[in-house]
């Protein structure tokens, strides 16, 4: 058992709960450790394995003050000090405990403390032009795999990346295989998306945000960037230390280069980054911890446009970029074919189709048209949003009040035959029954399984009437929740004596007596003097000590009251 625990033991049991939920937390402990008392507490924090774990998490700056304490104690207060106390790293001196010490002994030292923080030298006019058009294309191309996103979540592997198939079918897409994961992160620190069993979905605020001005949507995502940011890139007033310095800022930690270097390509895609590393007009006040200021960077964008030419061929064609808002109903309605400052759009069948699966009308449809289009609706346009309006709602999905059994019902029975013999829908089992179809499978399956199949479909409640159906539902993002020390806590002070010096003296001899090992007893005599002894501990119970005397070789029982002090004696 190591001497190093017990200044650490009573600094446990002199903290406050908060100083011990903030211990906890960052030296990850388990909130059902099998700790006893604060002896264990300390013992298990000087492990070495416990050091190494914490190690990583050091900024450059209290490494940099870990080394320099293990040389000669540091005798000014710092934040860096209060931290590497506040982790159980360092003594109220200012000097390392000796494991840690041990730990550090052969890692790098890291650079000069403070090195490294000043202003990022400013872009040229060139580069910040550039680094607008990477913005501009990041928030476009986001907004793209949200809308994907939204109808189909993502597919999750183990380690939280999406599939390589779904980065497949993405990249056909149009989005750059590169990028995907970039993205992917930004998204989730706008807390845009959120991982639910073992999905990538859309949230609450995504159809907000997705419906916002491009500015709009840009503010949010550096928000959040800039709020996940680690705490070794983050200064005292919100902001980030200059990216030259990202580098190395946790030294100690052997992901970091690789996690750095993810956070530069994100910083990039925002445009906090121009090319060359310039620093653009507007990430210099977001990196001093200033509100997010959009005007310099829309003063680069293009214009939006709020109107659109709809084509005889049923295409449409935005001369501008249209508004987000815009945007994403038209293409509830109309499948993108390109996307540029002049984007086209195709309406087909299958686009009016998903819009009235959507929720749409025949009238909801027109009347968007009518306002957004500059040249009106062209006939053939608007007799295949009547024609798909129509037979939309043939096949009606409901379920049977009798036997709780989903019924497919159709005033078309060539759409019963039809289905009936469809051996893509093989697995809904369907049952003839009278002139409708029958199944034990849940009728929001079946709706959605005739509506990939191109049935036109809808769901009908127990009233007759229709209901829209949600194929993904939101996911709430929700911050990781934080582990409750109450009990553990609680636990230790119950275990918490008022007299520290016997119970050290406890663990002493109970770990002697384990190891077996021989001690040097200094035992209190009833005359006020103190006799020293030389034990070998064989047993501890009943509060004495029981041992063979070396020098006599006797078998001696001991008080615990009447020892004074015992040390281990080296073999």
């Amino acid at each position: 058992m190591s001497t190093h625990a017990r200044p650490l033991a009573e600094w446990l049991s002199a903290a406050s709960d908060d100083q011990l939920t903030t211990l906890f937390s960052a030296r990850r402990v388990r909130s059902d450790a099998e700790w006893q008392d604060f002896f264990d507490a300390a013992e298990a924090l000087l492990d070495p394995a416990s050091i190494a774990r914490v190690l990583p998490t050091l900024t450059r700056d209290e490494a940099a003050t870990l080394v320099a304490a293990s040389a000669r104690p540091v005798s000014e207060r710092s934040a860096q000090r209060a931290t590497l106390e506040s982790l159980a790293l360092l003594r109220p001196d200012g000097s390392p405990f000796p494991p840690v010490t041990l730990a550090i002994a052969d890692r790098p030292a890291p650079a000069p403390v403070g090195a490294g923080v000043g202003d990022s030298a400013p872009a040229t006019d060139i580069a910040t032009a550039h680094a607008a058009e990477r913005a501009f294309t990041t928030v476009s191309t986001l907004a793209d795999l949200l809308l994907i996103a939204r109808e189909k979540p993502f597919a999750l592997l183990a380690g939280g990346n999406i599939s390589a198939g779904e980065k497949r079918q993405l990249s056909e897409q149009g989005v750059a295989a590169e990028s995907i994961d970039a993205l992917i992160a930004i998204a989730l620190d706008a807390r845009l998306v959120a991982s639910d069993a073992r999905r990538l979905r859309t949230t609450p605020q995504t159809e907000e945000w997705l419906r916002s001005s491009v500015a709009d949507r840009w503010s949010t995502l550096v928000d959040g960037f800039r709020d996940a940011l680690p705490r070794g890139l983050r200064t005292a007033g919100g902001g980030w230390v200059a990216t030259s310095a990202w580098a190395d800022a946790h030294p100690w930690d052997p992901f970091w280069a690789e996690h750095s270097a993810a956070l530069i390509e994100r910083a990039r895609l925002l445009g906090l980054i121009a090319d060359g590393g310039g620093e653009p007009a507007w990430a210099a006040s977001i990196r001093r911890g200033e509100r997010v200021d959009t005007a310099d960077l829309t003063a680069l964008l293009p214009s939006e446009v709020d109107r659109i030419f709809l084509q005889n061929d049923l295409s449409a064609i935005s001369p501008g970029p249209l508004a987000p808002g815009l945007d994403v109903q038209l293409r509830t309605i109309a499948a993108r074919e390109s996307a540029a400052q002049a984007s086209t759009y195709r309406f087909t069948p299958e686009s009016i189709a998903h819009a009235l699966v959507a929720g749409e009308t025949e009238q909801s449809i027109l009347e968007f048209l009518e306002a957004l289009s500059l040249t009106g609706i062209p006939q053939p346009l608007r007799y295949l949003v009547t024609q798909t309006a129509q037979r939309h709602g043939l096949v009606r999905v409901s379920i049977d009040s009798e036997t709780g059994r989903t019924r497919i019902e159709s005033s078309d029975r060539h759409l019963i035959e039809a289905m009936a013999v469809d051996q893509g829908l093989r697995s809904l089992a369907l049952a003839k029954h009278v002139d409708s179809l029958t199944t034990r499978v849940g009728r929001d399956t079946v709706y959605w399984a005739l509506t990939d199949a191109r049935y036109p479909a809808t769901l009908v409640d127990e009233d007759g009437n229709v209901v829209a159906g949600e194929r993904t539902p939101l996911s709430e993002s929700t911050p990781e929740r934080e582990p409750d020390y109450s009990s553990l806590i609680a636990a230790l002070r119950s275990h918490q004596g008022a007299d520290a010096d016997a119970a050290w003296l406890d663990r002493e001899l109970e770990a002697a007596v384990r190891a077996k090992a021989v001690l040097r007893v200094s035992v209190g005599m009833p005359d006020g003097s103190t006799r020293e002894l030389i034990l070998e501990a064989t047993g501890l119970g009943g509060g004495r000590l029981r041992g063979r005397d070396r020098a006599a070789d006797v078998e001696r029982t001991l008080p615990v009251s009447s020892i004074r002090a015992a040390s281990v004696i080296a073999q």
